[in-house]
């Protein structure tokens, strides 16, 4: 798993990954997260099992553009 900083957020690369280990990456690197923070999560697939673990945890999610044959979502905390 690689991360790194850039100008739109932390990125975080879970791809390769066998699951769950994804998705626990995910969730683990948002509970250490401070409330402003933007993730950028890059995947192999869509994963349909962590929408409702972000939301329960006040987090969402979007698809946004990514690379051929990846997955990539921007994740940010939900407006109080």
């Amino acid at each position: 798993m690689a991360q790194w900083q850039d100008a739109d957020g932390w990125h975080v690369d879970v791809r390769g990954l066998t699951p769950p280990e994804p998705m626990v990456q995910v969730l683990q690197r948002v509970s250490q997260s401070p409330p402003d923070a933007v993730l950028i999560v890059h995947l192999d697939r869509d994963p349909v099992f962590l929408y409702p673990e972000l939301a329960e945890l006040g987090w969402q999610a979007e698809t946004i553009d990514g690379d051929a044959g990846e997955v990539r979502l921007r994740v940010v905390r939900n407006a109080p």
